[in-house]
């Protein structure tokens, strides 16, 4: 038999996490938050719907998945639209010194209906495009431009904060 070197007794190696000291004093916000909203739009065209004047606006947010969402809103002045797309989100996901995420904003683009309550109650193509800010882990910030293809082409832009469900 040959020599064999002795065998050493070595504590076992422990796979102990860092010590993490806190990265900032704004929290973490998941990029599929909900939420329901009061706002304002601002009409940017000549045409006869409430989608190209000031009115009023009442919005949501709906998250489906990761990245889609269903963002219904009620526009209200004389004649109301009511707007239903399906948007795309872009979760912009900035790495802390400490490297954990953090989501400051959320730009989304998307596609839907447009339904006007005027006098011929028409329905046409909504495009629509703008950017969530999380303030909170109950409210958000969001401005939307929405163009809707009705018996003109209408635009405008809704500015609002909404409550996070």
């Amino acid at each position: 038999m040959q020599n064999q070197p002795p065998i050493q007794n070595q504590p076992p190696i422990q796979n102990q996490p860092p010590i993490r000291q806190p990265a900032s004093e704004l929290l973490p916000v998941r990029s599929t938050r909900s939420y329901i909203g009061i706002g304002a739009n601002i009409g940017f065209s000549g045409g006869d719907t409430a989608l190209a004047e000031s009115a009023f606006t009442i919005f949501s947010k709906i998250g489906l998945t990761k990245n889609f969402s269903f963002r219904p809103a009620a526009i209200l002045s004389d004649n109301a639209v009511f707007l239903l797309p399906v948007t795309f989100d872009f979760p912009i996901q900035p790495v802390t010194e400490f490297e954990e995420q953090q989501i400051n904003f959320i730009p989304y683009v998307g596609v839907g209906a447009a339904i006007s309550t005027s006098e011929d109650s028409t329905v046409g193509f909504l495009v629509t495009g703008g950017v969530d800010v999380p303030l909170s882990t109950e409210f958000t910030a969001t401005a939307g431009l929405n163009v809707g293809f009705l018996e003109e082409t209408d635009v405008g832009l809704v500015l609002g904060i909404g409550y996070n469900f």
